[in-house]
């Protein structure tokens, strides 16, 4: 109450002192500048400036709808020149959907990338086309190009040591998925590249969106590369004469990470283009998100780790070892854990020791999880992200009982598929719900500061 009496009493005699400084309306700028500014402008920078110093260390209480009364600060910095938020598309809201709309489908697209390339994994078909041409090119279109590229098959290690004696049949399945998963990604280039150049000729794109999206585009030419390079590995003769040829887990994590940061970028991007400012009711929302964005960001990087450890997860096939739970065989610890030297490979490329980090980081990012919505329960938080919140907790069950029966049931394609499907819409959720608790920009944060 003492508190509210000392503001109203600085509020009014700052009110008393304001007079207007020209009868034209207008005064001079600070010493330096040769512009000229309204007399209301001026009013409007000197009360607030004077009203700062004034009133700062005062605090105001407000009762918030599901949280006791907190205790907030009138000011919480500077209330001079504001910066509001920037915008990535320019000519109005008809475009600025347009782009949005455009940026969803390409994060859509990469997507079901990811999806068509865990059952180009889970079927073996990576193996089945031994080259690559940047700008790819026509399936076989009949019997004698069929055989030419299954006696380059032949001479590859797969054929001799897996599928030998596999008929032509058979391998036109494999090579039709590993086919269509190139030419998907060829096609999300062109998906990018024609709206892109639309956009910059009709003056859409800023100039910050535009290096944005060349940065994207440029990663995804070097995915291309990238998933060559990981191809290729799987085409190399073992070293040992009884090991089965497959791609370096290394390689294959790397695919599957650059693809989730592709995805990410794009998805984030969208998102900033159709909600380019962050809306508050009140600073109490405001302060309530801030304390949710330090849980939410270490849980980010903990799902990232999670599907990182999968890669290598699938890379080892070791979902095809300990396929029962929460038991590994017969133990909670398998033997051999260290087994490999140096003993950082163990982390890698070690069967027990891969598949035991993927069990306990999924189970810390459920665990983490959980925890944030308990927590949010105690905070301010607008509507939208409450509902994000109950989105990322209904994805990590869901993903960690997928990941459960894949591994009680020895991979089956389909659960397999879902699984790596459902990595990727826990990171999307993870990153929709930090973008739900940016920062307010300054001029946002004002508007919330009304006068008593």
């Amino acid at each position: 109450m003492g508190n509210a009496r000392k503001l109203t009493g600085a509020v009014w005699g700052l009110l008393s002192r304001t007079r207007v400084v020209s009868r034209h309306g207008v005064c001079n700028a600070p010493a330096g500048s040769s512009q000229r500014i309204s007399a209301f402008q001026y009013q409007k920078q000197q009360f607030f400036g004077a009203l700062e110093k004034q009133t700062s260390g005062l605090q105001f209480t407000r009762k918030a709808s599901n949280t006791a009364t907190t205790s907030i600060p009138l000011f919480q910095g500077s209330i001079g020149k504001a910066e509001t938020a920037k915008l990535l598309v320019e000519k109005g809201v008809k475009a600025q959907k347009q782009v949005g709309y455009w940026l969803f489908g390409c994060s859509a697209w990469v997507f079901s990338m990811v999806i068509i390339g865990g059952v180009t994994r889970l079927t073996r078909s990576g193996l089945s086309m031994t080259d690559w041409n940047f700008l790819g090119g026509f399936p076989p279109t009949d019997s004698s190009k069929w055989e030419a590229e299954f006696e380059k098959y032949k001479a590859s290690p797969e054929y001799k040591r897996v599928n030998k004696g596999m008929s032509i049949e058979d391998f036109k399945f494999i090579y039709w998925i590993e086919y269509g998963h190139r030419m998907w990604g060829r096609g999300l280039g062109v998906f990018f590249t024609g709206p892109f150049i639309y956009f910059l000729s009709k003056g859409y794109i800023t100039r910050q969106l535009a290096l944005r999206l060349g940065l994207l585009f440029g990663l995804g030419i070097g995915q291309g590369f990238v998933g060559w390079w990981m191809v290729k590995s799987g085409l190399e003769e073992p070293e040992s004469p009884y090991r089965q040829p497959k791609v370096s887990a290394y390689r294959l994590a790397s695919h599957l990470m650059a693809a989730f940061g592709i995805f990410s970028g794009l998805f984030w991007t969208a998102l900033s283009v159709v909600r380019p400012e962050s809306h508050y009711q009140g600073v109490d929302f405001v302060r309530g998100s801030a304390k949710l964005r330090k849980i939410a960001i270490p849980i980010a990087v903990l799902v990232g780790l999670t599907a990182a450890s999968g890669a290598f997860v699938a890379g080892n096939d070791a979902g095809h070892a300990f396929n029962t739970f929460p038991l590994m065989g017969d133990t909670w610890i398998p033997d051999g854990l260290l087994e490999l030297q140096p003993w950082s490979r163990n982390f890698f490329e070690n069967t027990a020791t891969v598949q035991l980090d993927h069990r306990i980081l999924a189970l810390t990012t459920l665990t983490s999880v959980v925890a944030m919505s308990l927590l949010a329960r105690k905070l301010t938080l607008e509507p939208h992200i409450r509902r994000l919140i109950n989105l990322t907790l209904g994805v990590s069950v869901l993903q960690v009982t997928l990941g459960i029966s894949t591994l009680l049931l020895y991979v089956p394609v389909s659960l397999g598929a879902a699984h790596q499907a459902g990595a990727l819409s826990l990171f999307a959720s993870v990153v929709a719900l930090l973008h739900a608790l940016r920062k307010p920009s300054p001029a946002a944060l004002r508007t919330l500061v009304k006068p008593l």
